[in-house]
């Protein structure tokens, strides 16, 4: 049988949680003390695996390799934007 599902136009929460099916989070949309809001994209461990920021100051992109390690790293704020990527060889590359 089909699942039920509802629809709603608008959904307000301080903090939106993704669950898998064993009941790890997965996902997570909150607001932190300092303002900012934050999406984290986790595995099926839990571990962060990307991290994407924004707040006044501007906002930034942070991609993790297996070994929690940022792979690449992008913020833009007012007085510019800098893009890191780690390479294979493990050395970071700054633009």
């Amino acid at each position: 049988s089909k699942p039920s599902q509802q629809t709603f136009d608008k959904i307000s929460v301080r903090e939106f949680e993704l669950l898998d099916k064993n009941g790890v989070q997965r996902a997570s949309i909150k607001t932190e003390d300092d303002g900012e809001v934050v999406l984290r994209l986790k595995d099926r461990t839990g571990t962060i695996r990307l991290k994407l920021g924004a707040n006044e100051d501007g906002s930034g992109l942070l991609l993790l390799d297996s070994n929690t390690e940022p792979g690449i790293h992008a913020l833009s704020k007012e007085n510019g934007s800098t893009l890191t990527i780690v390479g294979k060889d493990k050395k970071k590359k700054e633009f």
